[in-house]
């Protein structure tokens, strides 16, 4: 036994504190990078370096690992070498209001161009109200009325000497312009007109039809000659307008001589301006019973009208120095694709082109877009239309009815944004590969795997890294500095979370847990630097605050519950190690595995699976047994055993192989009824050829077993059987350590099952010999024996079959000599 027993020493891998060349983390420069992960480093380097299109990043990432952070320092970082990018604007389609146009200027020009318009237009509203009541204004006007009113009081002349011949006359009233009847050369009152004779009406009548006809280029004349002083004042209005507005906005243009769409868009500004130029004039008087509310409908009148003329800076890059960097934390679809808003006007919804407000795809253009996966994909159609705008490279902000084909109410379709940023998604492995097994898009628009690993080598660079990350949340969170003692206890933590001597885990979140309370509870203590004795304390208070079930387990040990054997031996009955968990922390339990074993042809009957409570892995464990049992004894005989195999007081399930190897002794002790040794737990798995194979939490295992048998009583004969692989993943408690030290307690390494069966049944388990048979005592000499007695039967009835035909077939041969002789 002694040759598979571990020292010590090898039980856990600890810092020689004298290679630690520090006092405390103040002595160390703070470090706000990652730890190893090289691989995902360069692949990161490379995403964000590559231009071309589809080339974005996915990272992949247990949680904890630093995903978040990195990202973050490394975009922030590499933004410093660009440019900030453009501001962008939204301005009114003058000539298709529904269709607002999209224009870019200068980092920071968008903000002083919505100023200086705003400005300009105000300006232009001053002076063009002040122009059309100035005197120049009105003289020009009195002059063009003058014309106007000579040219059609003389044509109204030519009306009356044409209607005298008629008896009528023409006269200006407020309907306009009519012909009156005259009688003895005055015109005819209402009275008289009443009066006249059926003749007389008839008469008149006639003479009417002629005026009419007579005087139709007239009136036709004086409608051309008001059109003609109408547009004459129109052009009035339009001159002294247009070079207000021409005034001021050339002075404007000329400050953005180098970008031709805002100079476009001005020439079209001053255009609808001047043709809009009554909206600038001074409102006449209301004569309204209610003038103050008028006055209330003319001024949200003018502020609607005038709302065409304004700036919707979209995008504003002014305070920026470099590109941008975007963490959407809500990406839904609206939030990455921009949204139009809409105004509760009086029960009635509108919106403009200044509603429109932008998505994060906008505000990280030019630089990089953060998102988390599990965001991304559970908000309705956001992950769609996300693509989109990859593949199209360009922003297109529209309703979400249009993602579901509904046809929903939509004002403003804006133009398009084009489209220039690196889109980074975090989230695990399991979902990067159900996309890019699934989603062909995805394949082509993420070509970048940044792929983090869960552990780091363990070496004397990293372990003075995770020292100056130490040293880093002093310097950010303001904490107190950690000695080199207490570093080398979160060092030696880390290795046990990552289940190697040779790593550390890359689960950041746990160790900056850890960092925060270990402070903590220096400050209670009252020492002004952590120290080891501070960061076992805050582990121990960890674990108690998540050990209930494992103290509530570890009762029902004591008082008898579990029934568990930890001296003696027993056929078919071996204690077999498996692992909990609630929340982070995980814990060993033991349990007690039987078999029973007799004739038949079931073969090995796994009671977990029948009563549904076996997962595949361990279902396969036991199939694996099946092949052992062949491959080692069936080779001259056919295996007739039924065995059933049965964690005892399990109700809530069992899944994983490692416990095949310890159901594989069971039915061994069973079958050669030699006893296996309580003393002893088991875990490993093992192959057909029996091989013992690695398993996981070995730590927790050894400690679970450690604990019962600690509350039964330590012997100096308990221990624990592993593989001899997971040697490496040995991280114990200091508490087993020494126990082991002391000749306490005993963990034993093995690489295959004869071994395991030396120390379980303390008999040697035997090889064959030339003549094909075990060596007579051993253990593989007792099953193969056992196994024969099973057989024998059914051999027995098969060599019996064999002869009763072979003397049938005998008997026939014989038949048509017989008859021959007859015949002779």
């Amino acid at each position: 036994m002694e040759k598979y027993r571990l020292h010590a020493d090898q039980l856990t891998c600890k810092i020689p504190i004298e290679e630690l060349r520090f006092e405390t983390t103040e002595d160390l420069t703070p470090l706000y990078e990652m730890i190893g992960q090289e691989r995902a480093a360069k692949a990161m380097e490379f995403g964000l370096n590559i231009k071309q299109r589809g080339y974005n990043i996915y990272v992949a990432g247990g949680w904890g690992t630093g995903r978040n952070t990195y990202v973050r320092y490394i975009t922030n970082k590499k933004i410093l070498e660009t440019d900030a990018p453009d501001d962008w604007i939204y301005v009114n389609n003058f000539k298709n209001p529904r269709t607002p146009i999209a224009i870019s200027m200068k980092n920071g020009q968008g903000k002083k161009f919505q100023k200086s318009m705003s400005r300009t237009i105000e300006f232009i509203q001053n002076e063009i109200a002040e122009a059309f009541i100035s005197k120049e204004y009105e003289n020009t006007k009195a002059i063009l009325r003058q014309e106007y009113s000579q040219k059609n009081a003389a044509i109204i002349d030519e009306l009356n000497v044409i209607g005298r011949k008629y008896n009528f006359a023409f006269t200006q009233t407020e309907r306009g312009l009519v012909s009156i009847p005259l009688k003895d050369n005055k015109p005819m009152s209402e009275e008289e007109y009443r009066k006249i004779s059926e003749a007389e009406y008839e008469e008149l009548s006639r003479n009417s039809n002629k005026l009419t006809l007579e005087t139709v280029d007239l009136f036709n004349q004086l409608r051309s000659e008001e059109e003609i002083y109408l547009n004459k004042l129109d052009d009035l209005d339009a001159k002294m307008g247009r070079k207000i507005v021409e005034f001021h906005f050339g002075n404007l243009s000329k400050k953005y001589n180098d970008n031709e769409a805002i100079k476009n868009y001005l020439v079209s500004v001053i255009d609808d301006i001047v043709e809009n130029i009554d909206e600038f004039k001074e409102e006449e008087p209301s004569q309204e019973k209610n003038p103050l509310a008028m006055l209330q409908q003319q001024a949200a009148r003018k502020e609607d009208f005038f709302i065409r003329y304004g700036v919707n800076l979209f995008v504003d890059n002014s305070e920026r120095d470099s590109a941008p960097v975007e963490f959407e934390i809500n990406p839904t679809f609206y939030n990455l694709i921009g949204n139009i808003e809409y105004k509760n006007d009086y029960g009635a919804w509108k919106t403009d082109f200044t509603q429109i407000k932008p998505g994060a795809l906008h505000l990280a253009n030019g630089g990089y877009l953060i998102i988390q996966t599990r965001d991304l994909l559970t908000a309705p159609y956001a992950w769609k239309g996300l693509k989109r705008a990859l593949i199209n490279k360009e922003v297109n902000i529209e309703n979400i009815g249009k993602q579901t084909g509904v046809n929903a109410a939509q004002t403003l379709r804006p133009q398009p944004i084009p489209l220039d940023v690196k889109v980074i998604i975090v989230g695990d492995f399991y979902t990067y590969n159900m996309l890019f097994n699934y989603d062909e898009e995805f394949r082509k628009l993420f070509k970048v795997l940044v792929d983090f690993d869960d552990v780091v080598e363990r070496n004397r660079e990293s372990i003075v890294k995770m020292a100056r990350l130490i040293a880093s949340y002093a310097e950010k969170s303001n904490i107190k500095y950690f000695d080199k003692f207490a570093v080398a206890e979160i060092v030696n933590y880390t290795t046990r979370l990552a289940d190697n001597k040779d790593k550390l885990s890359a689960h950041l979140n746990v160790i900056v847990d850890l960092i925060y309370e270990a402070d903590s509870w220096a400050s209670i203590y009252g020492d002004d630097v952590v120290g080891k004795d501070h960061v076992m304390k805050a582990l121990e208070e960890q674990k108690n605050r998540m050990n209930r079930f494992e103290r509530k387990l570890l009762e029902n040990f004591e008082d008898g519950t579990y029934l568990l054997d930890v001296e003696g031996a027993k056929v078919g009955e071996i204690n077999g190690l498996a692992v909990l968990g609630t929340g982070i922390q995980s814990f060993g339990k033991p349990s007690k595995i039987t078999v029973s074993t007799y004739r038949g042809k079931a073969g090995l009957i796994n009671i977990e699976r029948e009563a549904n409570q076996s997962g595949p892995s361990h279902d396969k464990g036991v199939m694996i047994l099946n092949g052992y049992m062949g491959y080692k004894y069936a080779q001259d005989k056919p295996l007739t055993l039924s065995a059933s195999i049965v964690f005892e007081q399990l109700y809530s399930g069992v899944d994983g192989d490692s416990a095949s190897s310890t159901e594989l002794y069971a039915i061994l002790s069973s079958l050669s009824g030699v006893p296996i040794d309580q003393s002893l737990a088991v875990t490993g798995s093992v192959n057909q050829r029996g091989e013992i194979q690695p398993i996981g939490g070995v730590n927790e295992k050894i400690e679970g077993f450690y604990e019962v048998c600690k509350l039964k009583g330590l012997t100096g004969k308990q221990g624990v059987i592993i593989p001899h692989q997971n040697v490496k993943n040995l991280m114990l408690r200091g508490e087993v350590v020494q126990a082991v030290e002391d000749g306490k307690f005993h963990i034993y390494a093995i690489d295959h099952i004869d071994q395991g069966i030396e120390l379980l049944m303390k008999t040697p388990a035997g090889e064959k010999q030339k003549n094909g048979k075990f060596k007579r005592g051993t253990i593989h000499y007792l099953v193969d024996k056992k196994l024969a007695e099973l057989a024998t039967p059914i051999m027995k009835r098969a060599t019996d079959g064999k002869d009763q035909r072979k003397k049938k077939t005998t008997k026939d041969e014989k038949k048509p000599e017989e008859k021959k002789v007859e015949d002779k």
